[in-house]
Formats: structure tokens, sequence, C-alpha cells
């Protein structure tokens, strides 16, 4: 395993230097996302706030070990931290058949996940089917997680906490969902709604 990480390093260290004009914009992006001061992610990652200042101006060039820091204190992984956005096409697809789709215990319910991999770490989003009486049983998310969902066909019924909820169609409930939390199609007939979970929300804090 420390051979494979050590032969990683290195691939690390080349495309943080290749990546150096991005780094910046993605780390004040992630900080200002998660509502972070200069101070408070400095005390975070045990990066000198100067530093992540120099960093976020693209006046310096971070050495791994800071990004490693960094990823850290900011729950990313260092890989996507260091993907570059400028080399990628503007238009990305997935076609129907390669959507990942998850399935509820009683098979009822279906999520295609149609978010896109590079937020998963801080905003999923997904397309839910569900048959008549499909429920779908979720474990809490990180702390301060909010799950937004709207309907669009069909009734459904959340469960948060004490609080349960129904929506209709163009109906949009949001509720915390860092704990555990339960929806359930209770309409006659099959059900359609968008799911989009933030992780982290600020609204939360």
């Amino acid at each position: 395993m420390a051979i494979a990480i050590k032969d990683r390093g290195k691939e690390w260290e080349a495309g943080a230097q290749a990546i150096s004009g991005q780094l910046g914009k993605t780390i004040q992006r992630l900080r200002k996302a998660y509502n972070l001061s200069l101070s408070e992610l400095a005390e975070q990652s045990g990066v000198a706030k100067s530093i992540i200042s120099q960093i976020e101006r693209n006046e310096t060039n971070p050495t791994l070990a800071t990004i490693w820091r960094l990823s850290q204190a900011l729950d990313v992984s260092i890989e996507r931290f260091l993907a570059s956005s400028d080399e990628e096409p503007f238009i990305e697809e997935t076609r129907a058949a390669a959507t990942p789709i998850l399935v509820s215990d009683d098979g009822k319910v279906r999520l295609a996940i149609v978010g896109w991999i590079k937020t998963v770490e801080w905003l999923q989003w997904y397309d839910v089917t569900a048959e008549p009486g499909g429920v779908l049983e979720a474990e809490g998310h990180q702390r301060g997680s909010v799950e937004c969902l709207t309907v669009q066909t069909g009734e459904f019924e959340v469960e948060a906490g004490e609080e349960t909820r129904r929506a209709g169609p163009g109906d949009t409930l949001r509720y915390r969902c860092d704990r555990n939390h339960v929806v359930r199609c209770v309409s006659g007939k099959p059900g359609r709604a968008t799911m989009v979970c933030i992780l982290k929300a600020a609204v939360m804090e």
C-alpha cells in the first residue's frame, strides 16, 4: 500500500503544477460554500492563513502536503481537488443506460443518480420513481445536511424526526436529513420526484 501511495504522490505533484491556475479558485469556492473564513480554514487545516490567501490569489504553488491538509479540512478527495476543469469538454453527457440506479429495500422506489460526480461531496441529486406504497428508508447523512423533494406526479410523504408532511405535484418538501428519514409514495398510482441533497448546508449550522 505504501508503494502505491508513493507512486500516486508523484502524479499528484505533477497535477498540482498543471492546474495551479484553477486550484486557488477551487479552494475559495469550497471555503465559501462551507461558510468558512480564512482564519477558520487555517485552524481546521493547520495551514497558515497567509498561505491560504496566497493560494486563493494564485500567488504561490502549494506543496502536496499543503494540498492534502486543505483537502482534508474541506472534506474533498485529493484526486478531485487536483482535477482541472479547463481541459474538460463544456458538454458532458451520461446516457440513460449508463445512469447508476439505487433501489429501496422493498424494490418499489428507484433513484437514478443524475447528479454530477464532481459535486457529490456537497451536492447530490436524483430522479425518483416510485410504485404505490413504495418506501425509501435512509440513515442520517452528515450533520447539517438538508434534502429537498419536489414532486412531479403522484403524492409523497416525508417523515423526518417527529415531523411528517405530504406533497403533491408541484410541491416541494425540505427537511433535515442528518437523522433517519423516510420517503413514501402514498398515492394510488406511481409517483415521480426530484430529490436534491445539500451536504453541510450552511442554513442548518
